[in-house]
């Protein structure tokens, strides 16, 4: 929905001033959650939300040199340099269409997924949502600018995995994921310890590239219900990440698509692999209504539990909105 309030111009352009990032590597949730608040009604809790999250903002980072068409690989990855690359795509999505800048940035960023645990990915997932679905408007084209900018300074590559017999579905895939040898730790050191992967998240062609994307994103919608108290947190990167890349598929070109679905795979499958448990637990299905659930995420608070409702909302089935009531029963309320 178009937001006429002009409440998420207003909440981006207080939140640019701020970095992507406090106490050196945790991700501000901020631009994320205010847009998924807007995006599904909550327009009028976004400024009083803002304001009990203000304490978990911080400057931007000053920057250091600009990054250029001649250095730009080297600054790929170097968090120091955050400033340096959101300026970078400032000036590019002012000077040129934004399609065109992210069609020709996405294939570079996108074998760094994983990076800034995923948080850089799944800000541009919102920020492309709101460009293609509601009016083009300067604050929004920085939002993207934002994004962009904390996704190729946290640029990080997922190490080379050994990959295991096919799985025949998205669901079958995730339950096949083998847990890292250690589940301790934050996740980069997590991620360090992957080994292999079913098979999986491959296509011949855009189509069935759109289609197995929006099969994984509901598998790990679904499997949120049953194992999320592994890490209430951060298992709902699983399925809000690669549901980032499928909200960006219609503004891409159609053959990055096939692409696009290999590395939503590969981000998903690390977080599982991360902070799955050994088991799965019964959940409860509930009888809200969608709207019901999400008024019920934005009074809870939590900034993941928004974002993963959002998700769950999308999804859009009985098992998705289970899920989403099982996120705002596992998660610590904010407010």
């Amino acid at each position: 929905m178009d937001d006429t309030t002009g409440t998420l111009d207003e909440a981006l352009e207080r939140l640019h001033a701020t970095g992507p990032e406090r106490n050196g590597w945790l991700s501000n949730h901020a631009p994320m959650a205010v847009e998924a608040l807007v995006r599904r009604g909550q327009a009028p809790a976004v400024h009083r939300w803002l304001d009990r999250y203000r304490h978990k903002l911080e400057d931007m980072p000053s920057p250091c040199s600009p990054v250029t068409d001649g250095d730009w690989r080297e600054a790929l990855g170097d968090p120091s340099r955050i400033a340096d690359w959101t300026r970078h795509f400032e000036r590019a999505v002012e000077e040129r269409p934004w399609r065109e800048v992210l069609a020709e940035w996405w294939p570079r960023l996108l074998p760094g997924i994983a990076g800034g645990a995923t948080h850089p990915v799944i800000r541009t997932g919102h920020a492309v949502r709101t460009l293609l679905t509601t009016g083009e408007t300067a604050p929004r084209r920085a939002e993207l600018a934002h994004a962009l900018g904390y996704w190729a300074a946290r640029h990080r590559p997922l190490r080379a995995v050994a990959p295991l017999p096919s799985a025949p579905s998205a669901a079958a895939a995730l339950d096949a994921v083998p847990a890292v040898r250690s589940q301790e730790g934050g996740i980069r050191v997590r991620l360090e310890q992957l080994t292999a992967f079913p098979r999986w998240g491959s296509a011949p062609d855009p189509d069935t590239a759109h289609t197995r994307l929006t099969e994984l994103v509901t598998a790990a919608t679904h499997r949120y219900a049953t194992h999320g108290h592994g890490e209430p947190v951060m298992l709902v990167h699983a399925a809000t990440a690669p549901n980032a890349v499928l909200r960006t598929l219609p503004a891409l070109p159609r053959e990055l698509w096939a692409a696009s679905l290999a590395a939503a795979w590969a981000a998903s499958a690390a977080v599982t692999a991360a902070y799955t448990p050994p088991e799965p637990l019964p959940y409860t299905a509930g009888t809200l209504a969608p709207e019901e659930i999400f008024e019920r995420a934005a009074a809870h608070g939590d900034d993941h539990t928004i974002k993963f409702c959002d998700t769950a909302l999308d999804v859009g089935d009985p098992t998705a909105m289970a899920a989403a009531l099982r996120s705002i029963e596992l998660n610590e309320p904010v407010f």
